[in-house]
């Protein structure tokens, strides 16, 4: 997600390395390639040419402080006009009424449904009580998709399939939701073109009949600049609240994230940048600015931690740790819990410089799977006690069984016994204050601005 924009910006940026004061003549080539950056990643031709004259008014004749350098003041420069540009801040959606009713509309194969799923997902762990309702009568198979994708994560969908009357449907849905005491009700409507008139004139009765507390519009980021006119266009028919972007994890350039809200004058309130059910994260227009410029994303990043490991847990481990009793189950349990905070590629984006050392290609991008396939091929006795894995016949039996060579797996051996040692130095020497201080300086040094 945002690959390529900070690719871009980040070879921008460099042109002013060295340098000693801000002049018009050694900004011009940086502000050209950031110009040319936005444009490459489609942001609006218009926007960009204004986003540019706002960093040459500011940072023109700017008096460089002593700790900074000139790249580090532009840098700042450009990140207070990207948090501007998308929003500002970030806004919540309101959920004050009980039932609170979320309305999902958009396009047609922009992700409403795999969105409204999310969303749900969301929210249940936010100690809420989502009802899905299956309000699309248009698309066959769309109950079915809502019913497949929530039942994983056991969430109930609404839906009466013998009704082809979309206000019946809602007005149904809310009695079951009363009844079944469910606090937020997410109803998944048909998508549908702006030039549509019957179309659009369903979501707009489904509106004003259902009143909810929000309104949430689905935009799909692979169509760039189009997602852009055609909210402008529901915006005129449908007063939503906010703006939701899917599809971010594809083969989009994040131009739309960064313009939509200043265009359309909405809210982006949602991301949705992968597969899985629980690959969505709210739109906070300051840690994306953050990730743009390659200076990662502590915040959201430690969110997701929290979400996946519990307190009693984690104590648990740390007490095997301080005895050697942390074996190859434990490091196993470790990689799934990771796996569960999300797309590893979006989790790297978060670390600030960390993704200088990562590549994508090739079998990096199966590390742990080849983890995994090697703990597997071991035998239960092996997985508790890893010191026994010293017998070369035992090691070619495991590598034999997970294919991966003699020699991979001596050096994971050997990863494996180095990690328990510096952990349990991290532990014996209260290891919460030794990560605090890690990731104190590393936002020191790379969010130095």
């Amino acid at each position: 997600m945002f690959e390529y924009l900070q690719n871009k910006l980040s070879k921008a940026l460099h042109i002013l390395k060295g340098e000693n004061t801000i002049t018009e003549i050694n900004i011009a080539s940086s502000l050209k390639e950031i110009g040319r950056a936005l444009v490459d990643a489609d942001v609006n031709y218009k926007i960009v040419k204004s986003f540019v004259h706002k960093i040459q008014e500011k940072s023109i004749g700017k008096k460089v402080l002593t700790s900074l350098n000139p790249k580090q003041l532009i840098t700042k420069i450009v990140y207070d006009e990207l948090v501007s540009l998308m929003g500002k801040t970030n806004i919540e959606m309101n959920l004050s009424k009980n039932p609170a009713i979320i309305l999902i509309c958009g396009l047609q194969g922009s992700g409403k449904t795999s969105f409204s799923s999310k969303l749900a997902f969301f929210l249940k762990k936010k100690n809420k009580y989502p009802l899905l309702v299956a309000a699309d009568i248009h698309r066959p198979a769309a109950i079915n998709q809502l019913k497949l994708i929530s039942e994983k994560a056991n969430i109930p969908v609404f839906s009466l399939i013998e009704s082809k009357n979309v206000i019946e449907i809602v007005d149904q849905s809310i009695l079951y939701a009363s009844k079944k005491k469910r606090n937020v009700i997410i109803i998944d409507t048909a998508g549908r073109l702006a030039i549509d008139e019957i179309m659009m004139k369903e979501i707009k009765t489904i509106n004003q009949h259902s009143k909810p507390n929000e309104v949430l519009f689905v935009v799909d980021a692979m169509t760039g600049q189009d997602a852009i006119n055609t909210a402008q266009s529901f915006s005129k028919i449908l007063n939503f609240d906010g703006i939701v972007i899917t599809k971010l994890d594809g083969d989009s350039r994040g131009g739309v994230a960064i313009t939509m809200s200043s265009i359309v004058k909405k809210p982006i309130k949602f991301i949705s940048n992968g597969e899985k059910i629980e690959d969505l994260e709210v739109f906070h227009p300051d840690r994306i600015a953050n990730r743009i410029l390659g200076m990662g994303d502590i915040v959201s990043l430690v969110e997701k931690v929290q979400e996946q490991f519990d307190e009693k847990r984690t104590q648990k481990i740390y007490q095997k740790i301080s005895k050697n009793r942390f074996n190859f189950n434990d490091l196993l349990e470790q990689i799934q819990k990771i796996k569960k905070i999300g797309n590893i590629k979006n989790i790297i984006s978060m670390i600030p410089g960390i993704d200088k050392y990562f590549s994508f290609y090739g079998n990096q991008k199966d590390s742990f799977k080849k983890i995994e396939a090697i703990i597997h091929s071991m035998t239960p006795y092996e997985r508790n006690y890893p010191k026994i894995l010293t017998n070369v016949k035992r090691k070619k039996r495991i590598s034999e069984g997970s294919g991966i060579t003699l020699s991979h797996i001596d050096l994971f051996l050997k990863q494996f016994h180095d990690m328990n040692k510096i952990m349990k130095k991290i532990h014996a020497h209260s290891g919460k204050k030794i990560v605090k201080d890690f990731i104190s300086k590393i936002i020191n040094k790379e969010n130095s601005v």
